[in-house]
């Protein structure tokens, strides 16, 4: 009977080390998104205690200097996970195979994976186990080294679009604004086919990046008023409002591919974290984006100078087949990196579709639609 609990200590030892370096291997080299248990406990844990201590404050900036801590906490959060497991494991296959006492193979493990040298063991299984251990140990420590400079490189590549967008559309950004100021620019001589195109390069980027480190998600700007998920958002709506509604302009297939590339790369990082959406929504599916606030969008645009479509309802249909492609993906991701405050994106949560609908469908000139008047965004501001 001793020795059957021995042996199943050891082997149940065995396997948390296994299953332990294939967890690094998986969120360190693995270049996909995979189902991984321990970045995932550690990541949630983190956002979980950081969001408490955020609640507290009753100022924006005071939440955003709290959760940018949620990243680089989880990450060190993750390795601290990765040593913990493997001490443990080595422990209890040592208390197994050794006949030490539970304190000596504590001891024994822990002068292994820090590689100190305090406690040896003079038989060949022990010592076995404590160089495979120790090589384990320092395997763990590279891995992650090399890990960073990939993480901060995207990180780099992300905030630099971020960074170009809040110069053309305003901060925080909006889709009209960045319509609105290439037309006074130029006027209707203006054409954004290289903007689409580096976008479109931009979604592919964040698409391969955040879903090979999900951990990328959830780094904040440098600047606090800013996001990738809210210049993902306002860029879309742009191209959308572009191909929709913006009149006077030869088609443009690349605005086209951008909103596709779009809205493909916020689906798969949404699969990564298990967020639903509808893969396939009806054209006229219904959005978060009332009536009433497109029309107040196209009236601003109008009142510009913008040349716009002639045929509102040809246009809100046609925004609306755009808009239901990203729209519950794009404010789900918001949520859950704690976007700050931008029109359209932030601002909002993913409603039932009969709520939708019931704004969808307010008439224009009806007044302020319920829930987005600045009471509305004042009570998201301070939740």
């Amino acid at each position: 009977m001793h020795s059957g609990l021995e042996a199943a200590g050891f082997a149940l030892g065995a396997v948390a080390v296994v299953m332990t370096m294939l967890s690094a291997i998986r969120a360190v080299v693995l270049p996909r998104a995979v189902q991984n248990f321990i970045p995932r406990v550690t990541t949630n844990a983190v956002r979980f205690v950081l969001r408490l201590r955020a609640a507290r404050s009753d100022s924006y900036h005071d939440r955003d200097r709290v959760m940018a801590m949620v990243a680089p906490m989880a990450l060190i959060s993750m390795l601290a996970t990765w040593l913990a497991v493997l001490f443990l494991a080595y422990a209890l296959m040592m208390f197994c195979i050794t006949g030490r006492s539970v304190a000596g193979s504590f001891e024994l493990s822990g002068s292994s994976i820090v590689t100190l040298g305090t406690a040896s063991d003079p038989q060949f299984w022990p010592s076995m186990l404590s160089y495979s251990e120790a090589a384990l140990g320092l395997l763990l420590v590279a891995l992650f080294i090399t890990y960073f400079p990939s993480i901060y490189s995207a990180f780099t590549r992300r905030e630099t679009g971020v960074t170009l967008l809040q110069v053309r559309a305003g901060d925080p950004p909006q889709a009209t604004t960045m319509l609105i100021r290439y037309h006074r620019i130029e006027e209707r001589r203006y054409q954004l086919t290289e903007l689409w195109r580096q976008w479109e390069a931009w979604f592919s980027d964040i698409e391969e990046s955040h879903t090979t480190f999900p951990i990328l998600a959830f780094f904040r700007s440098p600047q606090p008023e800013r996001s990738w998920i809210t210049a993902a958002g306002a860029l879309l709506d742009g191209a959308a409002f572009w191909v929709a509604c913006v009149d006077e302009h030869p088609i443009d297939p690349d605005a086209q591919l951008c909103i596709r590339a779009g809205f493909l790369a916020l689906r798969r990082i949404a699969d990564a974290f298990d967020l639903p959406y509808d893969p396939d929504p009806a054209p006229d599916g219904p959005v978060t984006v009332s009536r009433y606030e497109w029309e107040a969008a196209m009236t601003d645009m109008a009142a510009a100078g913008v040349p716009l479509v002639a045929d509102r309802e040809q246009a809100w249909a046609a925004w609306r087949g755009w808009r239901v492609n990203y729209d519950t993906v794009l404010l789900r991701l918001a949520r859950l990196v704690e976007a700050p405050p931008a029109p359209w994106v932030s601002d909002r949560s993913p409603v039932a579709s009969r709520d939708a609908r019931r704004r969808r469908d307010r008439p224009a000139g009806s007044g302020p639609d319920p829930g987005r008047t600045a009471s509305g965004w004042r009570r998201w501001t301070r939740r």
